[in-house]
């Protein structure tokens, strides 16, 4: 069977199981909760699995492939520290005190958070904007990915691979709200995984083995397998940070914690999402290796799909083109609950203090994030720059709004109303302005977005002292 046949098929079977799981999941969805937490009731194997696939995504696949293509072997570094920070250590310090803490507040968005922790309804309507502006950047990187995969594997043109994979996301997102994003992610990080794995193992066996392959890609330039190598400390060490430590601050990745059933299941979910999430190194290597057997590609973020088509036959190259879809497909998915949700309920219902039943909210959910995906997709056609680099960009300015107001919310009573609003326009400020500059001595604006967000909420917290109505922080602490 030809590469297009296989591609057809497995893609005939795989979307016609996400459109029946949204299907599914609009008959479960009867309040504005269930649409967007799906009634907290979401167990530890389908929440850290879909934790993995909204995480990883077309951007880690596609992009990371681009950047090992790009940079080398060092790039390996990016996806093991996205292991042991950005999955096991979030989980272990933001999980279950998250959890906890929106439950005893009432609150299903991370700007909700904001809202009730610091008695601050600007807090929460500012990072809702945020998150809505900057959250459709990376949606355009996910779809980017996913596009360029059709392109290379099934010879369609860039905007047909746009407007199929957006527009199934769009249908089922539509109808089954977290529901349907959810219960898609589980199948969807089995497809990324197997797809992954798949890969390597051929990839492996046509370079030689990983020793071999080390030898060869030395012979094309030393940088290629030295750390830093070709990308120096500062650019490493930068993107480690951001695609690490930044998803604490990244809403479509913290809602798994508000929505697992119970904070009793979190240590397994810990376990699950830790040796899930060991396939990120993959991505990076295959980009490496890429470099050996095609050198000359002129877009690096082709080296994947490009690779796929060299090293695999045509049912494990569609397999392959179903997991890229998979995991942008989960993605896009989760943040358009995301941007709905802060639109609706943060922005509208809680910053405009509009009244709406829970029908109608249900209803402004589905209408926004069709509008949203609408909106992605047609930015989409003509996206600009590197995978990675949209990614870096989005992540630095929400994480420079989020991280530190959320983790000083969780552990720290004494930040205030004051510090952590101003901390959040600090933050966003600098990250803009850093990245507009072009990065001044290679340091990106996630590094100086987080710094003077993290100095500014402390130093205006101990000016400005934390005065709240009685009870209020008692209440949340669960004191």
């Amino acid at each position: 069977m030809s590469l297009l046949a296989a591609c057809v098929v497995v893609l005939i079977l795989y979307l016609g199981v996400l459109v029946g799981i949204g299907i599914w999941s609009a008959r479960r969805t009867s309040t504005a909760e269930d649409f967007i937490l799906g009634g907290r009731k979401v167990g530890p194997w389908v929440t850290a699995l879909s934790f993995i696939a909204v995480y990883f995504s077309s951007v880690l696949i596609i992009g990371g492939g681009g950047f090992g293509y790009k940079f080398g072997m060092a790039t390996v570094w990016i996806g093991a520290i996205n292991v042991l920070v950005g999955c096991t250590l979030c989980w272990i310090v933001l999980g279950r005190r998250v959890r906890l803490f929106t439950e005893r507040m009432g609150v299903s968005t991370i700007s909700g958070f904001f809202t009730k922790r610091y008695n601050s309804p600007e807090a929460g309507v500012f990072s809702a904007l945020i998150i809505f502006i900057f959250l459709i950047i990376y949606n355009v990187s996910v779809v980017k990915g996913m596009a360029h995969s059709f392109e290379v594997l099934m010879g369609l043109p860039y905007w047909g691979g746009v407007l199929i994979s957006g527009i199934v996301i769009i249908f089922y997102v539509v109808l089954g709200g977290y529901q349907a994003v959810v219960w898609t992610g589980l199948i969807q990080a089995w497809v990324m995984i197997f797809s992954l794995l798949l890969l390597t193992f051929r990839t492996l066996n046509v370079v030689g083995g990983l020793s071999e392959g080390m030898r060869k890609l030395a012979e094309i330039g030393p940088g290629y397998v030295n750390t830093p190598g070709v990308w120096g400390w500062a650019g490493l060490i930068s993107f480690c940070l951001i695609v690490s430590l930044g998803v604490w601050g990244m809403p479509q990745l913290l809602i798994r914690f508000y929505s697992i059933k119970d904070a009793k299941t979190f240590r397994l979910g810990t376990v699950i999402v830790t040796v899930g999430a060991a396939v990120a190194v993959l991505p990076y290597l295959n980009g490496a290796f890429a470099r050996i057997l095609i050198p000359e590609l002129q877009n690096a973020d082709l080296a994947i799909p490009s690779l796929s088509r060299l090293v695999l036959s045509p049912w494990g190259a569609a397999i392959l083109l179903a997991g890229v879809v998979a995991a942008g497909m989960s993605t896009f998915a989760g943040v358009l609950i995301i941007i709905s949700s802060s639109l609706v309920r943060d922005v509208y219902i809680n910053g405009l203090k509009k009244v709406m039943t829970g029908e109608q909210e249900i209803l402004a959910n589905r209408v926004i994030s069709g509008s949203v995906g609408v909106i992605a997709l047609l930015i989409a056609l003509k996206p600009p720059a590197l995978i990675l680099v949209l990614t870096g960009f989005s992540w630095a300015v929400i994480a420079s709004t989020n991280l530190w107001p959320l983790l000083f919310g969780l552990y720290w009573k004494g930040a205030s109303r004051a510090g952590a609003f101003i901390s959040m326009l600090a933050g966003t400020v600098t990250a803009i302005v850093w990245t507009w500059l072009g990065k001044p001595f290679g340091i990106h604006g996630f590094i100086t977005g987080t710094a003077v967000s993290l100095i500014v909420i402390v130093v205006v917290s101990l000016v400005k002292r934390a005065s709240y109505p009685e009870g209020h922080i008692e209440k949340i602490y669960g004191e």
